[in-house]
């Protein structure tokens, strides 16, 4: 996580040369899903009903700051954010007698994320911009916790079941911004690493996937 650290700030202190012809600092908050593209498809297919989704897009934001270094019509833009939320779900699965087990896992989401996103301004007007962007995306975690409750059928109950939740993990992110005035609007999709693991006798057996839809709103100072 020093590393990290330490990256962020020396891009931070390549934006205070004159390599940058404008330079901004701001501040976002958002709005960012758990509920993944592989959930979407199978609500279209019937596996994923609307009580798992509402389950899914309640409490789930992010706040923090950015600041974009620009050359022309492209840029740099690191940002510092705090990401909070929750997941709920059912896990069905086999266990080793080919025996059918479930669970109701529960998921608190609690991490730090520091996007560092190459961008291009697809229309570069004085009031207005479109932009794209990409780049890698990497998440700390923050107090985040994991609760499996009702597990049933087979050989299982909650006591053979270990949780585990990853420290880091490291993604990519992608999306188009607008930006009016002050004003700036992002629309991302992450595609991130699992970092809430279910293991049984050592062996993982459930991930939660966590690549996402985000949208976010900010300020430019």
């Amino acid at each position: 996580m020093k590393k990290f650290k330490a990256l962020f700030t020396c891009i931070l202190f390549i934006g205070t040369t004159n390599t940058f012809s404008q330079i901004n600092l701001g501040v976002k908050a958002g709005y960012t899903s758990t509920l993944d593209l592989s959930n979407i498809n199978s609500v279209a297919s019937g596996g994923y009903d609307l009580k798992k989704v509402e389950s899914e897009v309640n409490t789930n934001i992010h706040i923090g700051g950015f600041a974009r270094f620009c050359i022309n019509k492209i840029y740099l833009q690191p940002e510092l954010l705090y990401n909070i939320g929750k997941k709920e779900y059912t896990v069905t699965l086999n266990d080793i007698n080919k025996q059918a087990i479930s669970y109701d896992k529960f998921v608190t989401i609690s991490t730090f994320d520091i996007p560092i996103l190459f961008g291009y301004k697809i229309l570069d007007l004085k009031l207005v911009n479109i932009r794209a962007y990409a780049g890698p995306k990497f998440r700390f975690n923050a107090g985040s916790s994991m609760d499996i409750r009702n597990a049933t059928g087979g050989s299982i109950n909650a006591a053979n079941l270990e949780e585990n939740i990853k420290q880091s993990q490291i993604g990519l992110e992608t999306g188009l911004g607008v930006d009016v005035l002050m004003f700036t609007l992002d629309a991302r999709y992450c595609l991130i690493q699992d970092m809430y693991q279910t293991k049984l006798s050592n062996l993982n057996i459930d991930n939660i996937p966590l690549s996402n839809i985000i949208i976010s709103l900010g300020v430019k100072f």
